[in-house]
């Protein structure tokens, strides 16, 4: 487990865009998975996108196209960028760090599991509301 922290929420107006950062501490970036995981109040922690050590991406079904996951391994730094904003989007969101590759523990359907993620930050709150 290692420190990671982000950063970037807020509230923003529906349509609006936020871009999200996670900072990552004592470890070379360029050997982990990367991922950001969402909990919308009530709701159970969802994972949202994913990048690979191989630079391959994965993103939960309700924000392809919307949202961009990226990273800077020379900085230890992992992005989201979120455009498009609904109301449905509203959440905590968490930053995460793990050994293992993005879909391991997948079954019926491709989604990410969070037993795949060792180090987590203590979440941002982003609030889309008009």
């Amino acid at each position: 487990q290692v420190p990671v922290v982000e950063s970037g929420g807020g509230l923003v107006q529906p349509g609006g865009s936020l871009s999200l950062s996670c900072a990552a501490s004592g470890l070379s970036l360029d050997q982990y998975t990367v991922a950001w995981f969402r909990q919308a109040p009530g709701k159970e922690r969802e994972g949202v996108s994913c990048h690979s050590v191989s630079g391959t991406t994965f993103y939960e079904n309700s924000v392809q196209g919307r949202f961009t996951i990226s990273r800077d391994n020379s900085k230890n730094m992992v992005y989201l960028q979120m455009n498009n904003l609904k109301a449905e989007d509203t959440a905590d969101y968490y930053c995460a760090v793990g050994h293992s590759d993005c879909l391991v523990r997948a079954t019926i359907v491709p989604q990410l599991d969070p037993l795949n993620f060792d180090s987590w930050g203590q979440g941002t709150l982003v609030t889309v509301s008009s």
